[in-house]
This record gives C-alpha cells, sequence and structure tokens, in this order.
C-alpha cells in the first residue's frame, strides 16, 4: 500500500507500544491514515482496537513511540488538548442530556466545542442555532428537533451523538461501533445517512465495528488487530479474507 506524504495523514502513528502488566496491548504499532479515510478497525474484544483509539484521544498515554495528527505530534496529550486540536469521538452507548430536547442537546454541543458554555452566555443565539439546524439536516434529524431525548428509539439516539460530535468540524471522528445496539432493519439505512453526512463534511473516520456487513460495505480500508498486533491492513474484502483474519476475528477459519 502506497503511503501518502505527512501532510496528507489525518494520523501517523509510529512505533506506538502499550502494556498493561504482562498483557500487550499494543506492540509497535505502524499505521498511517490518509486524510477523508473511512477506516474500520476490527478484532476480538481485547485485541488492542480500543487502546490504540484510547491513545489517539489522549485517554491512555503509549509507553513509546509517537502519534501524530496531520503532523502535529500529540503523543500523551489529555484528552481535552487533543479534542481541541480536532479529534472528535462518539461512544457506543450515546452521551446525551435525556431530558433535553434534540435541539438543546444540540445547542449545548455547539456551545462547549466553542468554550462558549458559561451560565452567563446564553448557549441559544443566531449562529448556534443556525449550525445545529444544519447538522440536524444533515443527519435527517429536523423532525426530532422538539422531541426530548429519552423518546427517542437507539437508531436516532446514535446519530444525535454523532451530530453532536461534529460541532467543531473535527479533522478525525472516531466511532465506537455506531450500529450497536440498532435493529437489523435499522443499521443500514442508518449507516447511509452517517456516511452521507460525514462526506459534506469532509472529515476522517476511524471506526470500530464488530459487525463485518457493516464493514465490508462503509469502509474504504480494514486493520485487524489480534494480542496487540495489526495481523492484517487492506481493503475489505482483501483484509476479511485473509487467514489471520478469519481465524483470530471472524471465526470461519478452523
Amino acid at each position: 500500500m502506497t503511503i501518502p506524504q505527512s501532510n496528507d495523514l489525518a494520523i501517523s502513528a509510529r512505533g506506538v507500544q502499550k502494556k498493561f502488566g504482562a498483557v500487550v496491548a499494543a506492540a509497535d504499532i505502524n499505521l498511517d491514515i490518509p486524510h477523508g479515510q473511512k477506516l474500520s478497525l476490527i478484532g476480538s474484544n481485547g485485541a488492542g482496537k480500543t487502546t490504540f483509539v484510547n491513545m489517539i484521544t489522549g485517554f491512555i498515554k503509549p509507553d513509546a513511540g509517537t502519534i501524530l495528527l496531520h503532523g502535529d505530534n500529540i503523543t500523551g496529550l489529555e484528552p481535552r488538548v487533543i479534542t481541541r486540536k480536532g479529534v472528535a469521538r462518539s461512544f457506543q452507548i450515546p452521551q446525551l442530556y435525556k431530558d433535553l430536547t434534540v435541539l438543546d442537546n444540540m445547542l449545548v454541543a455547539v456551545a462547549s466545542q466553542h468554550d462558549n458554555l458559561s451560565f452567563w452566555r446564553p448557549a441559544k443565539n443566531a449562529a448556534a442555532i443556525a449550525r445545529a439546524q444544519q447538522l440536524l439536516e444533515r443527519f435527517d434529524l429536523s423532525q426530532h428537533a422538539s422531541r426530548v431525548v429519552s423518546e427517542l428509539p437507539g437508531g436516532v439516539r446514535k446519530l444525535l451523538d454523532i451530530a453532536m460530535a461534529l460541532t467543531k468540524q473535527p479533522k478525525l471522528l472516531l466511532l465506537d461501533e455506531p450500529t450497536s445496539g440498532v435493529s437489523a432493519n435499522e443499521k443500514f439505512p442508518m449507516m447511509d445517512t452517517i456516511m452521507r453526512a460525514l462526506a459534506v463534511e469532509a472529515v476522517t473516520v476511524l471506526f470500530v465495528e464488530h459487525d463485518m456487513d457493516i464493514v465490508e460495505r462503509y469502509a474504504d480500508r480494514v486493520v485487524a488487530f489480534y494480542s496487540g498486533r495489526i495481523i492484517a491492513d487492506d481493503t475489505p474484502a482483501a483484509a476479511l479474507a485473509a487467514p489471520d483474519v478469519r481465524r483470530y476475528v471472524t471465526g470461519t477459519l478452523r
């Protein structure tokens, strides 16, 4: 695979290592993610993919190695600093204010992302409302704007959580199992909506996913982890057909 120039890379990881006692969670990880790519991380629980994501976001500090965000060294920085540099994250369980409306959730996200959240400054202003409504429209959520979040089905909450993560126009968006908890009938329409919205925002996407149908359909590239190591890095079709992936990840090779 051809490695782009450093200024074309959203993430460049070199020699990244992490141990938890005797457990190797990251063993000399070298990975480049070009700007604008949709990359899926796959692997069984404990394979190291979430540890890698947590090192990018600053929740875990690597024992060795470097991580660059568009050429800027973010290795070991605090999560709030990395967020301000352009990294956003959506979690497996949506992080929402359940007693507020959809629009109010968006307005809180807009205000907080711009360091404008204060008891003395209202979150509701023309610019914030315009940005919130723009994202709600892109995620097909406008019809839910006045609904309280606690009333929403799981798939709609997922969309709202991702829309909130985009309020600061991040360079890199990390998605943790975006289809987890979503019904089989909802998952493809939901992912279609997410990918259309992200294409408009021109953001690099790194998503952790266990549903191989989702991986094969929506990823440009797949990186498979096993025991803290990368065992495949290729197109979805090629990565999912690799013997080590079939043996250790999908369980289709005995």
